[in-house]
């Protein structure tokens, strides 16, 4: 569950006028904290993402599942039912899932989201994307 401060932070970003994807960067760096902080860990940098957007999305930030053909149709499912659940309104997570959930977390590595991992992250996003965009 995001802190009320994350979620402060992207409804007033999106006030703001700027990108969900911007506002969802809230949740995310959220989230890289939480791992570094030892709350839970996290498999890799992109896992740490993944989870600050699912976070975002369920939260009612605007941000679209990605298109076909970009990423796995498991993660496009998962990343749909996440932007639905948001616009549908919150509801109370389940208990027990939630347990499971931070319990799987806490057996994943801290070392995820340091300097160095979410450095080679944001260049190896940086090499996939075309001359033109990366200016």
């Amino acid at each position: 569950m995001p802190n009320k401060s994350t979620i402060r932070k992207a409804k007033e970003d999106l006030r703001e006028g700027k990108s969900p994807s911007t506002a969802a960067g809230e949740f995310v760096h959220e989230e890289i904290e939480h791992v570094r902080r030892g709350k839970h860990g996290a498999r890799s940098p992109q896992q740490a993402i993944a989870i600050g957007l699912s976070e975002a999305r369920r939260a009612g930030v605007p941000l679209p599942p990605p298109r076909r053909g970009r990423i796995s149709e498991k993660t496009r499912k998962s990343a749909e039912r996440a932007y639905e659940k948001g616009r549908r309104g919150a509801r109370k997570p389940s208990a027990k899932r939630s347990r499971a959930r931070e319990r799987a977390l806490k057996r994943e590595p801290r070392s995820s989201t340091s300097h160095q991992a979410l450095s080679r992250q944001a260049r190896a996003g940086w090499r996939r994307r075309r001359r033109a965009a990366r200016r």
